[in-house]
């Protein structure tokens, strides 16, 4: 008898077993997926006087900065917090990928 895949020939129901097992696996990434992209992370510095939040896609969705951080003679120091918040909210939602979608592997 042919084997395919490790199956004797005539493994329809295992086959249609499997098929149905991906497919599953499929819709629950999918579902991972959009609760990922719903999902809200937010990145801080200096102790959260600046904070950037992305949903879990990296979307912006907000920016906020404590006065006290703002100083016209010193913009560049702004910048960098700004770019330090950023990617620590980067850096949070890359985690929440992995923690959502690292059962599934590269199946999305």
């Amino acid at each position: 008898m042919a084997k395919f895949n490790g199956f004797m020939g005539g493994g329809n129901n295992n086959m249609q077993a499997l098929m149905r097992q991906a497919q599953r696996m499929q819709e629950e990434a999918m579902r991972a997926q959009e609760e990922i992209d719903e999902a809200e992370v937010t990145g801080q510095a200096s102790g959260g006087l600046v904070k950037v939040t992305l949903k879990g896609n990296k979307n912006p969705v907000s920016v906020s900065i404590d006065p006290s951080v703002v100083d016209p003679e010193d913009v560049e120091m702004l910048e960098d917090l700004v770019v330090a918040a950023l990617s620590d909210a980067s850096d949070k939602a890359d985690k929440l990928r992995a923690d959502k979608m690292g059962r599934f592997g590269g199946l999305m």
